[in-house]
């Protein structure tokens, strides 16, 4: 019964995570600001785990791009691999990070998962997707000070929507 429940919620978090981007896209660049396909795909890794995590963060910028064009052709390569980085590395460290306090637990996990998704988008930039033309520079400000108001949502939200989903049983 438990693979039944994280396939549907794998579906949910990626039907969220198309959907919730087009009421961003009617403003000029709210996407890479506000980051809302981030959101529902680090939740999945919480819920689901490291395989269906990955999944969901795969599948997401894919399935958005073939139904709305968005994220566009040339950064969809490095958006796929972000998002399943940040899938996986959030239920990987869901299951081995230990403390006493859950929303502590969730800080530690989802900022981990963060820093692993950005550096991978970083390194695959810079060596493979826009190789001789991507600096420090350009992902710092990219990663970093364009998406702050994104970084700050998702500190705010996903751990006290976890830590809520999780005293629900919603999620494990």
């Amino acid at each position: 019964m438990k693979n039944t429940r994280d396939l549907i919620l794998t579906a949910m978090f990626i039907a969220i995570g198309v959907v919730l981007p087009q009421a961003f896209h009617m403003i000029p660049n709210a996407g890479s600001v506000v980051l809302p396909m981030h959101i529902p795909v680090l939740v999945a890794g919480f819920a689901v785990g490291p395989l269906l995590g990955a999944v969901c963060g795969f599948l997401t910028p894919l399935l958005s791009h073939l139904i709305f064009s968005m994220p566009p052709a040339p950064i969809l390569p490095s958006m796929l691999c972000e998002l399943t980085v940040y899938g996986l590395m959030t239920g990987l460290l869901n299951r081995v990070v230990k403390t006493e306090r859950g929303i502590v637990k969730n800080y530690i996990v989802l900022i981990g998962a963060m820093l692993c998704g950005r550096v991978t988008y970083g390194i695959l930039n810079a060596l493979i997707f826009r190789a001789g033309s991507y600096s420090l520079n350009a992902w710092l400000s990219a990663a970093f000070i364009t998406a702050l108001p994104g970084i700050i949502i998702q500190l705010v939200l996903i751990p006290i929507l976890v830590d809520r989903l999780q005293k629900a049983h919603l999620i494990g």
